[in-house]
């Protein structure tokens, strides 16, 4: 519907699935614009679970709760804009939690959205740099626990190019495991 040409994380997913990469594969995406590109491409495939975070009301309109696709492996968590930044981490982790509560994945992909930064012009919500930080660990130990700390990250967007680049590397580095 505009942003994404190709699901690239949808894409990586049914190929780590069709080649024998994975059995098991959950996409967590907190992009301030809800994932419905990689939610339509996925949501038929019962190995996949999908997480999104995501600003509503808001473009493009989709992402209500009550969508958990016909496998229920969908967990959409509409948020309001302006929250405190913890409210959004809070969030986040417990939809991951009730995605994979009886089920391990073997693959974590991430749908890095840092338009979901304080201050981005294309979204309300307020998250920082530490919460970039205490996301992607929390994210990555948990990877290390389910499947040996196989987890890929794509950027999804953002839109202030300074800040942009500072989360991507508070990302890298937190993926990394270096302080």
């Amino acid at each position: 519907m505009g942003f994404c040409l190709f699901g690239s994380v949808a894409i990586g997913a049914r190929y780590a699935l069709a080649r024998g990469l994975a059995e098991r594969v959950l996409i967590v995406d907190w992009d301030v614009h809800h994932g419905n590109g990689t939610q339509a491409l996925v949501q038929d495939e019962p190995r996949i679970r999908f997480v999104s975070m995501h600003q509503s009301p808001w473009y493009p309109g989709t992402g209500d709760a009550s969508e958990v696709g016909p496998h229920r492996t969908l967990v959409n968590l509409p948020m309001p804009p302006g929250l405190e930044p913890q409210r959004y981490v809070d969030e986040l982790l417990r939809g991951v939690e009730r995605a994979t509560g009886h089920w391990s994945p073997d693959l974590v992909l991430v749908s890095s959205g840092f338009d979901s930064l304080r201050g981005d012009p294309l979204g309300g919500f307020t998250l920082d740099m530490a919460e970039v930080d205490l996301l992607t660990r929390a994210l990555a130990s948990r990877a290390d626990a389910w499947c040996g700390g196989r987890i890929v990250s794509v950027l999804e967007g953002g839109y202030v190019p300074d800040r942009l680049g500072e989360a991507s590397v508070v990302h890298m580095r937190a993926l990394a495991g270096l302080p």
